[in-house]
């Protein structure tokens, strides 16, 4: 990558996102916002709107992150950098799922992943303040039975409290997985094909 290759800002805490963007060799300053007990990426409201879709709810907050990085940076007067966001929520039944509130809704959540096929959607947002574009990754996850002892044991490790749908597929909930129909890294939380083509629209190649 050339020495002049600019850099850009992720409008998440991630380590997850962050260890993605370094993979495909990003370089990147993290843009920090206010956080709440569930660790939001940005001071935006998440709460879905009554009957919204699954993908119009993960773009929609995808593109305000990416939005309201760029109004942070510009309040703080900070050199003017493309800003990258991205969201992720599962979908089952027609239900958005989000960030466990709790142990226990963590171990309900994981209950009704058992023995089934859910939808990972993760939408990534580029803004640059005057251009601000996005892509949307879906897969599909399938999980195997789980025993509620396993369920209470893995909650256990503290490792679901942050995930959306209350597991990290890079973790130890690995164990739980079938198959896979999709984008590995989408699951992670920052799809590397879509991203790479985002960043290449703002002049930004990644080889």
């Amino acid at each position: 990558m050339s020495a002049a290759q600019p850099r850009i800002y992720l409008a998440s805490r991630s380590p997850r996102r962050r260890e993605l963007l370094r993979q495909i060799g990003v370089r990147f300053d993290v843009l920090a916002f206010r956080g709440g007990e569930r660790g939001e990426d940005a001071d935006v409201d998440e709460t879905p709107i009554d009957g919204e879709a699954a993908e119009r709810y993960v773009e929609r907050l995808a593109l305000t992150k990416a939005e309201a990085g760029m109004r942070r940076l510009v309040w703080r007067h900070l050199p003017r950098q493309p800003v990258l966001a991205a969201d992720t929520t599962l979908e089952v039944d027609g239900h958005i799922i989000g960030k466990p509130e709790s142990p226990e809704d963590a171990v309900a959540i994981l209950r009704s992943l058992s023995a089934r096929t859910h939808r990972v959607l993760t939408a990534v947002a580029v803004s640059d303040g005057e251009r601000t574009r996005s892509a949307l990754s879906i897969s599909e996850v399938r999980f195997r039975a789980i025993e509620d002892g396993e369920l209470h044991r893995y909650v256990a490790t503290g490792e679901p409290l942050d995930k959306a749908g209350a597991y990290g597929i890079q973790g130890r909930a690995a164990v739980f997985v079938e198959r896979i129909s999709g984008s590995y890294t989408g699951i992670m939380g920052l799809p590397l094909y879509e991203t790479a083509q985002l960043l290449q629209g703002f002049g930004y190649s990644c080889l």
